[in-house]
């Protein structure tokens, strides 16, 4: 009997978690924007997900000032540094809704490592996060700069559980699959320049760069085929 009533909880939470992934008619389907996968690809290298370019023929591209007026959300700003890293300056949205799928969202903005040192000396606070990471909250003047620098990549960590036939069905099968531990798999997508993190213990995560600029996710990981996955910086 209680095995019973253990397969029936399970097939009740998948259910739940294929209702947070798909609308409920084909109807609804189409008429859905801004979803995970809905990924264009431009003639220059450039993509476009969410309603936000990387990399576009646009000068620079969408820039946070761009994501703030399309999300009508204001984000955490601050430059994140981790233990051996120069640091980037990363946009946190906690909750957004891409199509009808809901997540937390990460942008990484494009700015030089003077400009990340400047804007870290000049920081009103610092924090440590998790490990030996440190946020720096940003001053009035580095917050409004911020507004105007260019997306560079985008990190999205969905609400409801990923598993492998969902990121199939949605995605594609993958040009590539890597192991980064024993709980950790990459769904590498070159041509969307798309990393898709499925962890057997966490939230999954996808990360989103141009796909001209795609190595910079892909060599990391062949170089180090260990570790737990973390957004691109």
């Amino acid at each position: 009997m209680k095995t019973v009533m253990a397969i029936l909880a399970g097939s009740v939470v998948l259910f739940v978690v294929l209702m947070l992934l798909a609308p409920r008619n084909e109807q609804a389907a189409s008429k859905a924007n801004g979803l995970p996968w809905q990924i264009d690809v431009l003639a220059d290298g450039g993509s476009r997900v969410f309603g936000l370019t990387l990399g576009g023929s646009t000068p620079g591209g969408s820039t946070l000032d761009d994501a703030r007026t399309l999300l009508k959300l204001e984000p955490q700003v601050a430059v994140v540094t981790a233990a051996g890293e120069a640091g980037q300056l990363e946009a946190y949205f906690d909750t957004v809704t891409a199509g009808f799928v809901t997540g937390k969202l990460i942008l990484t903005l494009d700015v030089t490592d003077a400009g990340i040192e400047g804007m870290r000396k000049r920081a009103v606070k610092t924090e440590y996060m998790e490990s030996l990471t440190r946020k720096a909250k940003l001053s009035s003047e580095d917050f409004l700069l911020a507004g105007r620098a260019a997306i560079r990549a985008i990190a999205f960590i969905p609400s409801a559980n990923l598993d492998e036939s969902m990121i199939m069905q949605r995605f594609g099968a993958p040009a590539e699959r890597i192991r980064g531990g024993e709980d950790v798999e990459h769904f590498l997508y070159p041509a969307k320049g798309l990393d898709l993190v499925l962890d057997a213990k966490k939230k999954e995560l996808l990360q989103y760069v141009a796909p001209r600029d795609f190595a910079r996710l892909s060599e990391p990981l062949r170089a180090k085929s260990s570790g737990a996955a973390q957004p691109y910086r």
